[in-house]
Parts: structure tokens; sequence; C-alpha cells
């Protein structure tokens, strides 16, 4: 085997071993795709991504896949998405953080814990955002921060976000510490914007650290420079509490080879996973009248 060959084989052998899901807590001023970048140096490994985006100035948990991993991020239970962070009232910036220049300056010196609190429950259920100009929505082709470096402002459609709650805790004028859990894509920094906004104050996000991605916790996570193929949660296990049928040898390599495979239907399950004769899980099926047809498959291995 010649040399590019073989390093394509270790390659495509360490992704497959270290396939699964890794928890990272992500430092400040660092992008998310920096710190995917740390963890493809770490393990070696080409094949990492991971399921929703911090700025640079957030900290706190990313959910990763490794190797063939990424295929599955999507299946992930990743809501709702919960938050701890800091709002400073009277300063709006032109990114809704403290990352960004000050648009304007008010007083602040009025306002009450009481009366943020009770803003804020207006801010509790299904609500509108606008996404800020400084971010990665594509407008006309072209990214929005890209526009906004630019110094160009357009008009951007709003969308509906989910917030479960948005609690106040202590009010150290002007800066109040919050907790937030919300829907996947709420902008957290345009919240507090809003929450400015709605006080007549404004207000900036001035720190934010995200504590849990659907039933993965911040506690659980390690820093970019500790990840370790050690600390990679199996597919499997990532994937609960998803239903897992085992196959038989036979029928695993049916589905393997894309063909639906015939096991119990689970009732109120579209989805499940397919574990290989051994245990190990391989891949997730849809179910398609009364089969479940093979959608998102791991390869098994030649001798599987």
């Amino acid at each position: 085997m010649n040399p590019t060959a073989q390093r394509a084989s270790e390659e495509t052998e360490r992704s497959r071993a270290a396939a699964g899901i890794l928890l990272i807590d992500k430092p400040p001023h660092i992008t998310s795709h920096d710190a995917v970048m740390t963890v493809r140096r770490r393990l070696r490994v080409r094949r990492v991504g991971h399921a929703g985006t911090l700025d640079p100035m957030g900290t706190g948990l990313l959910v990763m896949g490794v190797g063939p991993g990424t295929r599955f991020l999507r299946y992930l239970e990743t809501e709702p998405k919960e938050y701890k962070g800091e709002i400073t009232f009277g300063v709006s910036t032109n990114t809704q953080d403290a990352d960004g220049e000050v648009l304007s300056r008010r007083d602040a010196s009025e306002l009450t814990l009481s009366a943020i609190r009770e803003a804020a429950e207006r801010f509790v259920g299904e609500i509108e955002q606008m996404p800020p100009m400084f971010s990665a929505v594509k407008i006309g082709g072209e990214r929005l921060y890209r526009r906004a470096r630019r110094g160009e402002e357009v008009e951007r459609p709003t969308k509906k976000v989910t917030v479960e709650r948005f609690t106040a805790g202590q009010y150290d004028p002007p800066v109040l510490s919050f907790t937030l859990t919300c829907s996947g894509g709420t902008y957290v920094r345009t919240l507090a914007n809003d929450l400015g906004e709605a006080l007549g104050t404004g207000a900036h996000l001035s720190a934010l650290t995200r504590t849990a991605i659907g039933r993965f916790q911040l506690k659980d996570a390690c820093c970019p420079d500790d990840a370790d193929v050690n600390r990679i949660i199996s597919l499997g296990h990532a994937l609960e509490p998803m239903p897992m049928a085992r196959l038989t040898r036979t029928q695993a390599r049916a589905a393997d080879n894309g063909r639906p495979v015939a096991v119990p239907l689970y009732p109120n399950r579209t989805e499940i996973g397919l574990l290989d004769s051994e245990g190990r899980f391989f891949a997730i099926a849809r179910q398609e009248g009364g089969v479940w047809q093979p959608e998102c498959v791991m390869h098994l291995s030649p001798e599987g």
C-alpha cells in the first residue's frame, strides 16, 4: 500500500473507532469552528462537526459529532437549550452583545428589578424575533454579518421561537443575571436587546454560558484542549431515548445495503436505531408501511 493510501486507511480506522458524540465546554473569545478545529487536531480525526453555534463571546456546551457520528447529529434530542448570563442595561450595541460598538447610552438609574421581571414575562412563550444584522443568516445569497460590516441595514423576516423560561435573577445595576430555557434558533442577544427596548433603556448581552442542550449537560463536558477518545459517548447511548432494535446478522447486512428490515413497530415512533447482531449501533431507520427503511447508515466493518 502506498503512503497516501496508508494514511487514508489509518484516518478511516481512527474515524470509525472514534465515532460518537463529544461534549465540549467552549471557552470565551474563540468561535465554535475554532473549537472544532482543536478537537480535530487532538483526536486526529478530520470529520468533526457541532450542533448549535455559540458566538465567540459565549461559553459553555457544544455537542460535537466525531467521525461518522457527524451524520447522526440531526437525530439527537437537542432541545430545549438552557443558558445563564448577564444583561447590561443602558447601553445598546450594533451586535447586541459586549463585542459590538456602542450605538446609544440611556439612563437606566430608575430601572427596578420588579419592572425587569414584569417585562421579561412578556417574552415567555412563542415570540417573534428578527435576526440581528450581525448573524450568519443569508439574505439575497449573502450572510447578514458581511453586509453589517459594510454598514448596511437590510430588511429581514422575523421567525418564531419558543421561550419556556426567562428568569431575572440578581440585579446589581446596571447588570442583571438571568437564566433562560428556549428552543433552538433563539438569539439570546436579541432577547437582551429587545428587553432593553421594552424597558426604554436599551441593553446588551454582556455574558452568556450555555448549560444544557436537551439532556446533555455542561457539567459532563471538557475543554477542547482536553478532548480524548475516552470521553466520546457512543451513538447508541447519545441517541437515547430512541428505541433500538437488535438485528440478526442477515438483517444487519440487508440494512447495511439499504434494504428494509421487518422488526417490531414502536407506537408513536417514526424512527428507531438499528443494532447489529453484536448489539452495536450502526443505523437509523424510518418506518415505511410495516417495515423499517434505513436512512442513515454507518456501514458495518467487513467482519461485522
